[in-house]
């Protein structure tokens, strides 16, 4: 579903972000991507979502190439792509409902699909009593599972996760990890960035590429190209 093949991606003041880098994520796959700060994480992240496009190599999302892509194509591309961050990126006028149903509102959604699925999104979050709350009445944990609903509403392929715990103490972080968990068990691709160690290693047996200085120094799996 997700390929990365020989993928480089340079910066002109930066240099390179990451180098010669080849992978797949397979369709229902979860998958932590790890490393320090500055690893590569995000780059990988924005490169699968055509936020950036390659130095050298190809990327290819559910039959979509960043060779050949149209600004057309990211649009609809990005509508099968979920993306949690790290620091929410709530709407902040908006309740819960709203940041929610933004997203649907933007695609042309009827209003009565959008009520009955902000509805269903807000119970599946377990948020369903705070949906008139506006960012700054909840918690961290609780502000991340609306953004994590939000990332649900077009019911995605895969869900690209940049470091989403990396700002909540440690029950609120297990809290969103078994929610991202719940979301892959209903066949949805997760990608989930974090330099969390400690995070990944109480889920031994899930896949983990490890990056370091823009190259893939490990991956459970295996390598696949």
């Amino acid at each position: 579903m997700i390929r990365l093949s020989k993928v480089s991606k340079q910066y002109p003041r930066h240099g390179a972000a990451i180098s010669d880098i080849n992978f797949e994520l397979r369709k229902g796959e979860f998958c932590f991507l790890t490393g320090h700060s500055g690893a590569g994480k995000s780059t990988i992240l924005k490169l699968i979502h055509m936020a950036e496009r390659p130095t050298e190599g190809e990327v290819r999302v559910s039959g979509y190439s960043s060779s050949n892509i149209k600004p057309a194509e990211v649009s609809m591309l990005r509508r099968k792509i979920g993306y949690v961050f790290q620091d929410f990126r709530l709407l902040q006028q908006r309740t819960a409902a709203e940041n929610i149903a933004f997203a649907l509102e933007v695609t042309g959604a009827r209003p009565a699909v959008i009520r009955t699925k902000v509805g269903k999104l807000l119970s599946n979050v377990g948020l369903a009593s705070k949906s008139e709350k506006l960012p700054s009445e909840l918690s961290g944990g609780e502000q991340q599972r609306i953004a994590v609903a939000r990332a649900l509403v077009n019911d995605p392929l895969v869900v690209l996760a940049d470091e989403p715990t990396g700002n909540l103490d440690e029950r609120a972080t297990q809290g969103i990890f078994e929610l991202f968990r719940s979301i892959n068990a209903t066949g949805t691709a997760v990608l989930f960035a974090t330099h969390d160690l400690e995070l990944v290693r109480r889920h031994a047996g899930l896949r983990v590429i490890e990056l370091d200085h823009g190259n893939i120094v490990y991956d459970s799996a295996g390598a696949i190209v």
